[in-house]
């Protein structure tokens, strides 16, 4: 099949791939690398300091995180999404990682484009501008990362397959051999479930690492890490070890887990932090919330629970999770070659549904 042109339109915020925390850039970078691997003709829209085989187009020399941007500014993000789009023609197929500035504009060009919307849609109160927005563009062509980011209340979008998010699996080292500690991967805020983690540790009276970003940029999540986070650490029993980023970072921290603990509060449509634990041989243990029961099988890679004493009677029985069923497990389902795999198949899909509609006319 021929070589496509593919542009992938990546948020301004943060590097691509991210330098720390960073999930739908971390997404984005193995992607757009595999696909130019491939021998496609791939353009990456990102800010000018991230590192990428494929053309890289930038309207910014550094993520605007960095330069202090309030993530409700509009004005720069608008200009970023622009830029791909003013020169759609020269692409067979946009993909859109950057949700409501690609939506906005997709309805301009005669380019193909397909969203992938990485956060969650439920959160998202009706009559609000941004539940109108998606109304208006329900007809998009939308990529779930997951079938529960699909069952929205009051609103039916366009949901055109289901990619799970892959890892680089190979850069994720195994150990069957745990030390005594449990861990906490992700963004201080509460409904990631971090003050839950907490109290579970405290329960059991293992010591728990935090390996995690506190967003600068959004004043509730600083207040929320002072107030209700802060006080407990001790560097002890709760222990901070700060944000982290690369797989052999992570792969560092979550291999010596006794296992993950992921208590979201939240309906969240991956959860890229569990596939990661388990290459490692971790076991998660994960509230039973949005995407847990597709990304982990329940007693066997870990256990899925309703609340802080059943995770607290998990423990007692992670034992009986063989390590080595988690990595095999993501080894099956969670690799990035698998994800692009799909990715690719559902470009050539819709071209050549195109292509058919345009002869038939």
């Amino acid at each position: 099949m021929k070589k496509l042109k593919i542009a992938q339109l990546v948020p301004p915020w943060l590097a691509v791939p991210p330098k720390k925390y960073g999930g739908t850039e971390l997404i984005a970078s193995y992607l757009t690398e595999e696909l130019v691997k491939r021998g496609h003709n791939v353009t990456l829209f990102a800010s000018g300091d991230s590192k990428t085989k494929a053309k890289l187009v930038s309207v910014f020399p550094k993520a605007l995180y960095w330069q202090e941007t309030s993530w409700q500014e509009p004005y720069r993000p608008l200009l970023h999404a622009f830029s791909c789009f003013k020169k759609a023609k020269n692409f067979d197929i946009i993909h859109n990682h950057f949700h409501y500035w690609g939506l906005c504009f997709s309805g301009l060009t005669k380019t193909k484009v397909i969203t992938t919307y990485h956060g969650d849609f439920n959160s998202i109160p009706k009559n609000t501008a941004k539940y109108k927005l998606l109304e208006k563009f329900k007809n998009s062509l939308f990529v779930s990362i997951s079938n529960s980011q699909r069952k929205i209340k009051n609103l039916k979008l366009n949901f055109i397959a289901t990619v799970y998010n892959g890892i680089d699996v190979k850069k994720f080292q195994f150990n069957d051999k745990p030390d005594n500690y449990l861990a906490w991967m992700g963004r201080i805020t509460p409904k990631k479930g971090i003050l839950e983690a907490i109290k579970i540790a405290k329960k059991v009276g293992l010591p728990l690492k935090i390996a995690a970003k506190i967003d600068k940029n959004y004043p509730p999540d600083v207040e929320f890490y002072e107030k209700k986070i802060k006080p407990f650490i001790d560097g002890k029993k709760v222990i901070y070890i700060g944000e982290i980023g690369g797989c052999q970072a992570k792969s560092n921290f979550l291999k010596g887990a006794i296992a993950l603990l992921n208590p979201i509060t939240w309906k969240e449509p991956f959860g890229l932090v569990m596939p990661e634990a388990m290459a490692c041989g971790t076991p998660v243990i994960v509230f039973d919330r949005g995407s847990a029961r597709e990304v982990v099988k329940d007693k066997k890679t870990g256990f899925i629970v309703k609340n802080i004493p059943q995770a607290i009677n998990a423990l007692k029985k992670i034992g009986e999770i063989k390590r080595k069923d988690c990595r095999l497990w993501v080894e099956k389902k969670f690799t990035k070659e698998r994800m692009v795999d799909k990715y690719e198949k559902l470009y050539y899909k819709i071209l050549e549904k195109n292509a058919s509609k345009t002869k038939s006319k």
